[in-house]
């Protein structure tokens, strides 16, 4: 009850706020609408810079200024602000997959990519990163793997941050908020004329956690992350400039808040298990980016290098007796070179040219310890991945007919899988080697093609694509059967029609799109057999999403601006029979786990610009609604989270370089699953137990922003 009291003032704050406010507003030009049009946005994961309305795709783009009002910290955050995406809270850093249009994976290779600052980053372990220092995201939906190749069935994710060319002072923020939260960031950027910029920011975040562990009265998910950004640039001459971006980020993470559901009250036991679980990372990221501008053409390339390290602990009963933990540690060394020329200016033609490679390096173990039987699985698993692509994408406009454009592209790309795995088992304190081999290589070539037709009607852009996706085989890193130790590729085919268009005299920007995808070969995440330890991917379906998604923001007037979006996502499988001892299960008709069948998100502001105020020149109220639902968890589709809301609000009081912020989470309280799975039951394998992950309760807090 106090905590609804606590929303329902806050709320109230913002209207007692806005008419206090409205006695000293300015009554001149702020009513005027901006000439600035939203679809005028460059979109740099476009590979052109091409504006947001001439790309043939259901595109989203994130200014730094929309993350900072709406909260954003993670990708997460994104959720159901852009439509038809979706990222989980699974109870730790690890366990980051994220879905759009219905595609996505639980294990193993995403099936969205995610670059930042040019730096792929190709496991989802490393998807939960801490936002700080951002200038622009943009979230491409639909196949990107003619550009961008392997684990891009799904769409690509493209984070920009702050570049000291461009953006010049000093920043500090900080934020403290109920449950321990508290954040400390900041940032210093500036340039040497017109030769030289650098720039060094650093992020701090705690939290003391949101989960109650029982059984010894502790807080099972803590957080403490450490994060920095260092941006050099240097323009040798006016073509030729060569930048340097290094990021580094230390988690240290409290995990797994899993609790044993009732079945029959269908509520959540309290969280009760008796060995403290974690998940440890240290990521690190550099990218060396050279450009050569000349009249006609650009050059562009860019050497990427990401390290991770990371080490997982956990109590793999959740129970309060000591049946089994799983340790599993992991290094990945990875290496990248993209080299792209692509022609520029206003042409009737252009063309894009690229070759990419890439090696990927992984030594990883788990050790499985069995106490009632004071034994110990021992996995060693040695993984080196390599791959290469050749690239082309062409753009004629005025294709046959004026104001239609006609853009394909395809892309070769080839890669090598192998794996060293080795296998003890320690019993009784002796160690018996029960496998140790080298895998034959896992080899594949694809060509993965895109063509897409574009009018353009006055402002307005009408297209319709057609595009192949395409996610990379591999090897199971959880098997106990010979045939289940890897899996293929898996393919799509993507249609899709849409518009972007002004509305009411550009006061609207708006954009409309309807896509058809049938997904073949899919890689579906299943118990390993015969134990049911543990999850393995394996090529067992066939599945189609259709659906559509819509977006109208405001251009700023009177000092209101909104903006809303809403996507829905009908996946399911259409082939899918499971087999397991004398048991066949049809998953046929079956929607897709994880997939939430709607997403909205709506975002309303309004700044308040004062005069004869001495305190502040203007005030700034801000409410984010977030709504996800039906999310299915499980194949057979025995248990659901309903669709859900979560209502953020944020009060800014700004006065010259200073804002104080008063901000809420989840003001309504609302409760709901973040996460539900299914597990053996220890005792009877025949009985399987339910586990559940709440989500976040109601959050408060304050922040202080200093930017000269």
């Amino acid at each position: 009850m106090i905590k609804k009291q606590t929303a329902t003032l806050f709320i109230l704050l913002f209207a007692g706020l806005s008419g206090v406010a409205q006695r000293h507003m300015v009554p001149n030009d702020t009513t005027k609408i901006s000439n600035y049009e939203l679809g005028e946005v460059q979109v740099s994961a476009s590979r052109n810079n091409a504006k947001l309305k001439e790309i043939p795709a259901s595109i989203s783009v994130i200014s730094s200024k929309a993350l900072d009002e709406t909260g954003i910290k993670t990708l997460s955050g994104l959720t159901a602000t852009i439509p038809n995406l979706f990222m989980g809270d699974y109870g730790s850093k690890l366990t980051s997959p994220i879905y759009i249009r219905g595609i996505g994976s639980k294990i193993n290779a995403p099936s969205v990519g995610l670059y930042v600052d040019r730096v792929p980053f190709f496991e989802k372990c490393s998807f939960a990163f801490d936002f700080f220092d951002i200038e622009q995201v943009e979230v491409l939906r639909g196949p990107q793997g003619t550009l961008y190749g392997r684990n891009t069935i799904g769409g690509i994710i493209n984070v920009i941050t702050k570049s000291p060319m461009t953006y010049q002072g000093t920043s500090l923020n900080l934020s403290a908020g109920t449950y321990g939260d508290y954040t400390i960031s900041g940032g210093h950027y500036g340039k040497v004329g017109d030769r030289f910029g650098y720039s060094l920011a650093l992020n701090y975040q705690h939290n003391d956690g949101f989960h109650t562990n029982s059984f010894n009265n502790t807080l099972v998910d803590n957080l403490s992350s450490l994060g920095g950004r260092n941006r050099l640039i240097w323009n040798i001459s006016k073509k030729l400039s060569v930048e340097n971006i290094a990021s580094f980020e230390r988690s240290r993470q409290g995990g797994y808040p899993y609790a044993l559901l009732d079945p029959a009250t269908g509520k959540a036991n309290p969280i009760k298990y008796n060995e403290y679980s974690y998940y440890n990372r240290d990521l690190f990221s550099d990218a060396v980016v050279v450009k050569y501008d000349a009249s006609s053409y650009e050059v562009l390339s860019t050497t990427a290098y990401q390290y991770l390290h990371d080490h997982q602990a956990i109590d793999q009963d959740f129970s309060e007796t000591s049946l089994y933990f799983i340790n599993y540690f992991q290094k990945q060394n990875m290496i990248s070179q993209e080299a792209i020329i692509r022609s520029k200016g206003p042409k009737r033609i252009h063309w894009l040219f690229g070759a990419y490679g890439f090696a990927q390096f992984f030594d990883s173990n788990v050790e499985a310890t069995y106490y009632t039987r004071n034994m110990k699985d021992q996995k060693a698993y040695l993984h080196d991945i390599m791959g290469y692509a050749l690239f082309h994408q062409l753009t004629v406009n005025d294709f046959f007919v004026k104001n239609l454009s006609l853009t394909a592209g395809i892309r070769l790309d080839a890669e090598k899988d192998v794996l060293d795995f080795k296998y003890d088992i320690v019993a009784n304190g002796i160690k018996t080697t029960k496998e140790d081999v080298t895998y034959p290589a896992d080899k594949t070539l694809e060509i993965i093609p895109k063509v897409a037709l574009s009018y353009h009607l006055g402002k307005s852009n009408i297209y319709a694509a057609v595009s192949k996706g395409y996610k990379t085989g591999g090897f199971n890193t959880s098997f106990e059967r010979p045939e289940d130790h890897s899996f293929d590729p898996e393919h799509s085919i993507n249609y899709e029609v849409g518009i972007k268009s002004p509305l009411f005299g550009s006061l609207f920007y708006g954009d409309l799109a309807l896509f058809y995808i049938d997904w073949r070969n899919q890689q579906i995440s299943q118990p390993v057999i015969p134990s049911g330890k543990g999850l393995m991917l394996k090529n067992a379906g066939e599945s189609s999403s259709k659906g559509f998604e819509v977006s109208l923001r405001m251009l700023p007037v009177a000092g209101f601006d909104a903006s809303i979006s809403y996507g829905y996502t009908d996946a399911s499988f259409t082939k899918y029979i499971q087999v397991k001892g004398q048991d066949t299960t049809d998953f046929a008709g079956n929607y897709i786990p994880y997939v939430p069948k709607h997403s909205l998100g709506i975002q309303v502001g309004k700044t308040i610009n004062l005069t004869g105020c001495p305190v502040f020149d203007k005030i700034r109220l801000g409410v984010t609604y977030r709504g996800a639902g039906p999310i299915y968890w499980t194949d057979l589709n025995n248990h659901h989270q309903p669709y859900y809301g979560i209502l953020d609000g944020r009060i800014s009081f700004i006065r010259k370089h200073l804002q104080v912020d008063l901000w809420g989470r989840n003001l309504t309280d609302t409760e709901y699953e973040s996460y539900y799975f299914e597990m053996q039951n220890p005792k009877d394998p025949k009985i399987k137990n339910s586990f559940i992950q709440t989500g976040r309760p109601m959050q408060l807090g304050v922040s202080l922003s200093v930017n000269i």
